[in-house]
């Protein structure tokens, strides 16, 4: 059962007909509208909805392969005819609130085939879409002059997995003189419940036919099985597939399911043949296909590779790839080559960037195996334990947090560059906190070889590069760390304030402490990840709003009390923002 938006002419009942009539006309608002039905009607003008619309500019195909109406529709046809058809609308949607499925109807209202805010102006599926619970609307409370005598109630229906909103089911009726609850709000629920439950029924069985698929190929060959939301991998095809090899089978394991939907007069097999796939270039092994399916439909693909001749096996056991090297993205190759290529001349070099988008580890990288001489100003302000005089030339100098140098560790710092202008120093430094003047001529000096590491958010493609590079070593006989599709979309979706370490430390407890076989799910992941940003599109205000709040977030470090104060605004309200951009 889902808590309900109540409807707010249900709490607030001034005249909203000349309310709305004078919204309309552009003359001022009786005292007493409530500011969310005047804040819908905003929404509508700025999107540009005439409210004498007739029909929706764009009427938007609804997709062919739709998982929720295949789960649906059983329901819904055991509902109908409990439904009294010759004066209610009962209304399916899909995510982006296009119509996939409609029954009985209203008099005079004509279906819609779309129920986008910004198509038809408020309604109660946008609502229930928004604030992921019940919601309804009456009468005037709409915008366009079609629904004035309507009343609607509407109940996301929530993916069991993620639990992200995968549509919306509406009962529309004449206007209700009760205005709230709508009389239908119970059938809206218990249809929208059995939905969820028809949902979470079919996905069981999908894994278990994906599952025996995969079992049947046979685990001691590289085997992997896809469905474009879950991965099975044997442990020799892990050794195998390169993150462009397996975005290359998800694609096609979509693409196997689109296919066999888009034609139901072709037989499955000439929709989805048997055979080998295309790899990009370098690839290193051939794939052969084949597709699952259950009660005669498509739902994935089996894949068996093959390494070429002369294409090098990594070995069991090899040490992984450099977790401060790893990424493919483009501000992280130009990041990393830039530093690479300052390292060399043996002169100081200044790493900047956020906290724990990795810094340290790429200085060290950079510094090479070596002895180093390291010193973290977190623990040691002064310097006095990392700058002994006299200086040992010899040695190279990782300075860390160079933020939290206190005055004698500047002054120290500084006469080191005065005598030694050619030291190989290494110095991290993440902005945000106040700057001293000896530590600003201290930056100064190094401003001109210093680069700035960008954070994750705004180089997301790396993340799937980097899981395997952060995942802990399997144990002996174990398969390592896998992920569904869905999981990696809502890790590249979170904004990770804390960067690479924040992504580290949760790679590594799913690893310790899961107890579930197969590759991870969004539902495993912590709420605030598995939540994420909802897709809805931004207003120009709130695209401005976001572009200055990211800003001051980068130049004060992630400090959000620091880049708050910046902007003259309260921390909650940041908070409030930044939880508002993710729908």
């Amino acid at each position: 059962m889902t808590t309900t938006e109540p409807s707010p002419a249900a709490t607030a009942r001034p005249s909203l007909r000349l309310a709305r009539e004078r919204f309309l006309s552009g003359g001022p608002l009786p005292r007493g509208v409530p500011e969310e039905v005047v804040a819908a009607w905003r929404r509508a003008r700025f999107f540009g909805v005439p409210h004498d619309l007739k029909e929706p500019a764009v009427a938007p195909s609804p997709p062919v392969d739709s998982a929720l109406l295949g789960a649906a529709r059983p329901v819904l046809d055991r509902i109908v005819p409990a439904l009294d058809t010759d004066r209610s609308l009962l209304v399916l949607t899909d995510e982006r609130l296009r119509v996939l499925w409609s029954a009985g109807g209203v008099p005079g209202l004509d279906p819609c085939p779309v129920l986008s805010e910004q198509e038809v102006g408020n309604n109660s599926a946008a609502l229930a879409q928004r604030t992921r619970r019940r919601a309804e609307v009456h009468g005037p409370e709409h915008y366009l002059d079609r629904w004035q005598d309507v009343s609607a109630v509407s109940v996301p229906v929530l993916d069991p997995e993620g639990g992200r909103v995968v549509g919306t089911l509406t009962v529309a009726s004449r206007l209700c003189a009760a205005r709230s609850p709508h009389p239908q709000a119970p059938l809206a629920e218990a249809a929208a419940t059995a939905v969820e439950t028809e949902l979470r029924a079919r996905a069981g069985r999908v894994e278990r036919v994906l599952l025996d698929a995969f079992l049947r190929a046979g685990q001691e060959r590289a085997v992997a099985a896809l469905d474009g939301r879950n991965r099975l991998i044997s442990a020799a095809a892990q050794r195998l597939l390169t993150p462009e090899v397996l975005a290359a089978l998800e694609r096609t394991a979509v693409g196997a399911r689109h296919a066999h939907g888009t034609d139901s007069a072709a037989s499955p097999e000439a929709a989805v043949v048997s055979g080998p796939v295309e790899l990009p270039e370098g690839a290193g092994c051939t794939a052969r296909i084949t597709p699952v399916r259950l009660d005669g439909t498509v739902v994935g693909v089996v894949a068996v590779l093959e390494p070429l001749d002369a294409a090098p096996l990594s070995v069991p056991g090899s040490p992984a790839p450099s977790v401060a090297l790893t990424g493919s993205s483009v501000p992280w190759r130009h990041v990393v080559a830039r530093a690479a290529e300052l390292a060399r001349s043996g002169r100081p070099l200044l790493l900047t960037g956020e906290r724990g988008a990795g810094k340290s580890a790429l200085a060290r990288e950079l510094l090479g195996p070596g002895p180093v001489q390291e010193a973290d100003a977190a623990r040691d302000a002064g310097l006095a334990q990392a700058l002994p005089p006299p200086w040992p030339a010899d040695r190279p100098l990782l300075l860390r947090h160079a933020e939290r140098l206190a005055q004698p560790g500047v002054a120290a710092l500084n006469s080191l560059l005065d005598t030694h202008p050619d030291a190989r120093l290494l110095v991290t430094y993440t902005p945000g906190a106040p700057v001293g003047p000896c530590l600003q001529r201290l930056l100064d000096k190094l401003s001109a070889r210093s680069v700035t590491l960008p954070p994750l958010r705004e180089r997301t493609e790396d993340i799937r590069e980097l899981l395997p590079a952060l995942a802990p070593r399997p144990a002996p006989g174990q398969p390592p760390l896998t992920w569904t599709l869905d999981a990696l979309r809502a890790l590249e979706r979170y904004p990770w304030p804390g960067n690479v370490t924040e992504l580290a430390h949760v790679v590594r407890a799913l690893a310790e402490n899961r107890r579930m076989s197969g590759p991870v799910r969004r539902a495993e992941l912590p709420d605030a990840v598995r939540e994420g940003p909802a897709a809805r599109p931004l207003s120009p205000m709130e695209h401005a709003e976001r572009a200055a709040i990211l800003e001051a977030l980068r130049l004060h470090g992630g400090n959000k009390a620091r880049a708050a104060a910046a902007l003259g605004i309260g921390r909650a309200t940041l908070y409030r923002k930044l939880r508002g951009y993710r729908g």
